[in-house]
């Protein structure tokens, strides 16, 4: 059985209390799996229409062919259109949904939950998003700030002790 969220303003619960880092790694996986297929399809969609200029030349020096690839406007288009999707989908995902009920699609089907530290409830929408911008921090010290969760002993990230939230099991 699981331990209820810290009540606000509570201290440190044991470490136990706190959602294991290799469930926020799955939950982390689950998340971004929409937004690399939509990626991935206008990418691909781009290189598929894509046009191919093929010339071969000869020389005192050279002889082969020499070939050159540009993205069709179609292609283009669809790139921004499927990225445009990635990011509606990032922010609903993060944002909207994260803030709002504290589970991204990922924590909720790994059944865990950011609350604020403070008052034991999401975290909103707008701090959602920028706690998300505050990973960039866990990424710039060469990704160490990710590691945090498994020596600390509330199981926080940098970005988790900056926004000062933390992951509870549902």
């Amino acid at each position: 059985m699981t331990q209820p969220p810290p009540p606000p303003g509570a201290g440190v619960l044991p470490k136990d209390a706190y959602t294991p880092w290799i469930k926020r790694v799955g939950a982390y996986i689950i998340d971004v799996i929409p937004i690399v297929i939509l990626s991935g399809v206008g990418q691909g969609l781009m290189a598929a229409t894509g046009e191919n200029n093929c010339t071969s030349s000869s020389g005192d020096n050279s002889y082969g062919v020499y070939c050159t690839s540009q993205p069709s406007a179609l292609g283009l288009i669809l790139s921004f259109v499927f990225g445009i999707a990635a990011l509606a989908f990032w922010v609903w995902n993060w944002g909207y949904r994260q803030g709002t009920t504290g589970s991204s699609i990922g924590k909720s089907v790994l059944k865990f939950k950011v609350i604020s530290e403070k008052t034991g409830q999401p975290i909103g929408f707008g701090l959602s998003i920028v706690r998300q911008i505050a990973h960039f921090v866990d990424a710039i010290i060469c990704y160490i700030g990710f590691l945090f969760p498994l020596w600390d002993a509330k199981r926080q990230t940098l970005a988790d002790k900056i926004m000062t939230t933390v992951c509870v099991p549902l």
